[in-house]
């Protein structure tokens, strides 16, 4: 882990590392929001958490993000200060100049769209890896070099990055203490940006999409984890693209008791997150055990 960037925030540290990922070929870079007492280069780590090590939420970003969007617009440092809790900001997909990209430019798919799954099609599949850059790669990289609690961890995420973190978290139930989203694509087999994605990344295997698919994980009985889903109700991509109302359908045929919001009004913007981020960090606060 290379120190790129520091800012002095909330009594803690905004710092931005680059590193070599093993998984993906390429150099990554990654956002990380330290609170106060981790925040400092001396010092006892955090408060909050077994041990005093301080945990960890890990945010996944929607379609275009890089690392740096989510701790610029969102306003979360000061809910993370508040509470002791780490904020790790992962970029979207595998960056370079030797990474393929959409031949056409699309800004839904390729470079800014890794979709949180291990490409298996050519070519994506050389670099393509986000599932276990997030899920395999990431916390030893975060205990060892962070110093932070990657045993004590939780995961949200926004629209791409909300589908992201309920399919990951869902498959991998022990490694997350809670889960939450905004806008989240619920059901990406069913609608058009996920279709897209998985087809290209995964092939024709219906059986491996339905691995990176929220719905049919609870549906196919993943275990159960404490679960929070914002939706706003002014979101001009509710209807074709995300479809929440399949996750809260999957959930009730399920008995699975996650809490679904919709909000009046919002939209699908960084407004939106910035709206109820205090809420979902004091969600995964309680989880965590530094509520």
């Amino acid at each position: 882990m290379q120190l790129v960037s520091e800012h002095l925030c909330f009594g803690g540290a905004q710092r931005r590392y680059k590193h070599r990922s093993a998984c993906l070929d390429c150099e990554m870079h990654l956002s990380v929001f330290h609170p106060p007492a981790n925040g400092r280069k001396e010092g006892p780590a955090g408060r909050g958490g077994k041990g005093g090590k301080t945990p960890v939420l890990y945010y996944l970003s929607g379609l275009t993000c890089t690392d740096e969007n989510f701790v610029a617009k969102a306003g979360a440092q000061r809910y993370a200060a508040e509470h002791g809790i780490a904020l790790i900001a992962p970029d979207t997909s595998p960056r370079g100049d030797h990474v393929p990209d959409d031949p056409d430019g699309a800004w839904d798919f390729g470079k800014g769209a890794g979709f949180y799954v291990n490409a298996t099609e050519v070519p994506w599949a050389a670099n393509y890896r986000m599932y276990d850059y997030i899920a395999e790669e990431l916390p030893p990289l975060v205990n060892q070099h962070l110093g932070l609690d990657a045993a004590n961890a939780a995961i949200t995420g926004h629209s791409m990055g909300g589908h992201g973190a309920l399919t990951i978290a869902l498959s991998n139930p022990e490694r997350y203490r809670s889960v939450s989203a905004f806008s989240p694509i619920v059901a990406p087999s069913s609608v058009p940006w996920g279709q897209n994605a998985l087809g290209r990344y995964l092939g024709e295997d219906k059986d491996a999409w339905a691995r990176h698919d929220a719905c049919e994980l609870i549906r196919s009985g993943a275990k159960q984890l404490p679960m929070l889903v914002d939706q706003g109700l002014a979101d001009e991509f509710l209807d074709k693209q995300l479809q929440t109302k399949r996750l809260e359908e999957a959930c009730q045929a399920a008995g699975y008791p996650a809490t679904i919001r919709y909000q009046d009004g919002y939209d699908h913007s960084y407004f939106f997150v910035g709206s109820f981020i205090g809420e979902h960090i004091a969600f995964h606060a309680q989880a965590l055990g530094c509520g």
